[in-house]
């Protein structure tokens, strides 16, 4: 009986643990020499009402909280009694200890949970730049309003090309697009343009993009965090919202680029006769101002007869100057005719073809002639369709090419900003439900016939 109890008594932490027969002698107590005595507490509750009591009491090894429960045979019969008493001494020191315990355990979290609020928080003041949470939460109105305000469509994307976040303005346009938060910016040259911002983490700007049919006048900015790139913000301007300042500018370009090659051939032609005057060769500078007269007066009367839109005649003439300063021969069929153009006919469309499909053809003569360049105009608006036909003496264009020399992007030449103008142009075509036909010309470069219905 006194091992079993014994264990009983470590394994609960009892101050101890006795088993008495009915007559109160032990059968078992924490101190051996007690086996054999007698019980110090009567045993009588237990015994006549066959109960267990809990209870406080002073024993043999002090106060202590008690309890005493029968014990009974196969039969039923009480023939026992089990004690058992945790001291209050005991029970003193196991609270400190707990106490004391739980004290250094709550020590240790609370410090560590210190600790790691603040690296938590210095971490995130870092990552929110110091702000408050009520001064975050204006910052981001502040940002919605202002990017909301601004009349340019701003368009951010992360480093997977996909859309964050758009302006109202760029939800408007772009939406026809397909371009839509959460979507994936698919045009090529966007991507391009994208991935250079990225890779060198630096800007560009003015960047043409034709999305549809419309070119966009683009900006593109890094978005940078501790010096690595997450993404890029783009700026869109499309080219119909500044039409008025286009237009303006069209003008004054061309009319500036009139006046500087003007400029740049009268000077040649006015040293020419000063060396002519001071030689005293009066007939042949006589004879060299007549013929200077005799040019411009013919081109301007001829295009203010044949042509009766200001601005496509003075694309043209901009176009001769330019010419002459290229050294390559511009000639305009003077059977050319063009008085008949309709108002829903947009001129400015017009001069953008024109523009650049004369300035493509002088820049092919001028690099296989030189000198000897020729581009050859002609164009008549007699019938039901607009006509216009520009070949040149350059290298042409070989057949598997003609598809691809619209593509936008592609292009010849070195430099950016190039590989838009015939993307342009073919778009310009369309919209005004004409077409665009190659063939070799008998100069023997390219041919390029415009048709557009009246």
């Amino acid at each position: 009986m006194q091992p079993r109890t014994e264990a009983i008594r470590k394994l609960t932490g009892a101050g101890y643990v006795v088993v008495g027969n009915k007559s109160g002698i032990r059968y078992s107590a924490n101190k051996e020499y007690e086996i054999g005595k007698e019980m110090g507490t009567s045993n009588n509750p237990v015994f006549s009402h066959g109960k267990s009591v809990i209870y406080e009491g002073t024993g043999v090894s002090g106060p202590a909280i008690k309890a005493k429960t029968p014990i009974y045979n196969d039969k039923g019969k009480i023939i026992g009694v089990s004690s058992v008493g945790f001291l209050l001494n005991d029970v003193d020191k196991s609270l400190i200890q707990y106490n004391l315990e739980i004290f250094g355990i709550s020590v240790l979290i609370l410090a560590a949970g210190i600790i790691g609020a603040m690296t938590i928080a210095r971490r995130v003041k870092r990552l929110i730049f110091g702000l408050e949470p009520e001064e975050i939460s204006f910052l981001f109105k502040e940002r919605e309003a202002t990017l909301e305000s601004i009349r340019d469509a701003i368009v951010a994307v992360d480093l997977d090309e996909r859309i964050k976040s758009m302006n109202k303005k760029a939800r408007r346009i772009l939406k026809e697009k397909g371009l839509t938060i959460g979507g994936q910016i698919q045009s090529p040259r966007l991507r391009k343009i994208l991935n250079n911002v990225v890779q060198s983490n630096k800007g560009q700007k003015n960047q043409r993009v034709l999305l549809g049919n419309q070119v966009y006048i683009i900006d593109c900015s890094p978005i940078v965090q501790d010096t690595d790139v997450k993404g890029a913000v783009l700026t869109l301007r499309t080219e119909s919202e500044i039409e008025f300042m286009l237009d303006e500018v069209s003008k004054i370009k061309v009319f500036s680029e009139n006046a500087r090659a003007q400029n740049h051939e009268y000077l040649n032609r006015l040293n020419t006769i000063f060396g002519l005057l001071q030689l005293e060769k009066y007939e042949m500078a006589k004879s060299l101002i007549a013929d200077e007269i005799k040019d411009r007066q013919d081109i301007i009367a001829f295009l203010m007869s044949s042509v009766k839109d200001p601005l496509i005649s003075a694309c043209l003439l901009g176009k001769v100057n330019r010419a002459k300063e290229l050294k390559v021969q511009l000639q305009i069929d003077p059977d050319s005719n063009l008085t008949n153009i309709p108002a829903s006919i947009d001129n400015r469309s017009i001069v953008t073809i024109l523009g650049n499909i004369i300035d493509n053809a002088m820049e092919a003569a001028r690099v296989k002639n030189g000198s000897k360049g020729i581009v050859k105009v002609s164009f008549t608006d007699l019938g039901r369709d607009l006509i216009f036909d520009i070949e040149d003496n350059g290298p042409g264009i070989p057949k598997e090419l003609e598809s691809m020399i619209f593509e936008n992007g592609y292009t010849t030449k070195t430099g950016e900003n190039h590989g838009l103008g015939l993307a342009i142009v073919k778009n310009i075509i369309k919209l005004l439900n004409g077409q665009i036909f190659i063939d070799k010309s008998q100069l023997g470069g390219s041919r390029f016939s415009i048709v557009i219905p009246l």
